[in-house]
């Protein structure tokens, strides 16, 4: 009979720490050959990303450069921060060759559609607010510029609220793989989270509020999404649940067949 696969346990410290280190300098070689084949472009990569807000600046107004060095540090950072971005599939992979020999056999088979999950949704929240946010957001800000102001933004501070709002939108549409290890580990279970409905509308209603303009339209095109991946988190949450309990409710039906055969001993 074969016995069920066990974690290698079995490695010293220091072997660990060898090869975290060579896991480690991986991810940095590969972060710094995607930013030199991509350094060339870093001002058109800046102008891509500055295409929402430049569409809506009014005829004959630029963006600007505040800072002495803003020129050249400012594509400097954007392009680094997208090699980081680009080569999360190898850091991803280098991640997963170190912890997977500490997993067991059932573990594996569900990190690693997570993992490729929370990178699809990463990337799939920074293109919904590249392409359905910003021209909103940018649009509205262009309307309520006061009379007798110029919209001029700084090249920098522009980067440093697009890459926050980037993040904050990759981060909110991790939800449905949060939602998924929150059942799958045990904290809460499917009917916790179909109760907690209302109130899981109701926050995401005020993230949206947190971080769009303030105007209705904006906050429901974050605020919808949010929920809609909510639910697919719960959907997939209940199938797996599902299968947790099919499987114990098989172990506990073949444990009450084995005590039915088992001959009682006659004193």
């Amino acid at each position: 009979m074969s016995t069920p696969q066990q974690p290698d346990t079995n490695m010293p410290l220091v072997a660990h720490l060898t090869e975290l280190r060579t896991r480690l300098l991986r991810c940095v070689v590969a972060v710094l050959v995607i930013f030199a084949g991509l350094f060339y472009f870093a001002q058109d990569i800046y102008a891509l990303v500055a295409a929402p807000l430049r569409a809506y600046l009014p005829e004959g107004a630029t963006m600007i450069a505040t800072g002495v060095a803003s020129p050249f540090l400012t594509p400097f950072k954007l392009t680094m921060v997208v090699s980081l971005f680009l080569s999360m599939p190898v850091i991803l992979q280098q991640i997963w060759g170190f912890i997977a020999p500490g997993l067991y056999k059932h573990e594996k088979r569900i990190a690693v559609p997570l993992l490729i999950a929370s990178v699809f949704l990463f990337y799939a929240g920074m293109a919904f607010a590249y392409f359905v946010v910003f021209p909103i957001m940018f649009g509205f800000f262009a309307s309520v510029t006061p009379q007798g102001v110029e919209m001029m933004t700084d090249i920098g501070q522009y980067l440093d609220f697009v890459l926050t709002l980037f993040f904050a939108f990759g981060v909110a549409f991790e939800i449905p793989v949060a939602t998924f290890l929150l059942v799958w580990i045990g904290l809460v279970n499917v009917a916790t989270l179909r109760k907690s409905r209302p109130y899981v509308i109701v926050g995401c209603f005020l993230v949206g509020m947190l971080l769009t303009p303030p105007d209705v339209f904006s906050q429901t095109l974050l605020a919808i999404p949010m929920w809609f991946l909510f639910e697919v988190g719960v959907l997939f949450g209940s199938l797996i649940q599902k299968e947790r309990e099919t499987q114990t409710a098989a172990a506990t039906e073949s444990a009450d067949n084995d005590d039915e055969h088992t001959p009682s001993v006659q004193p």
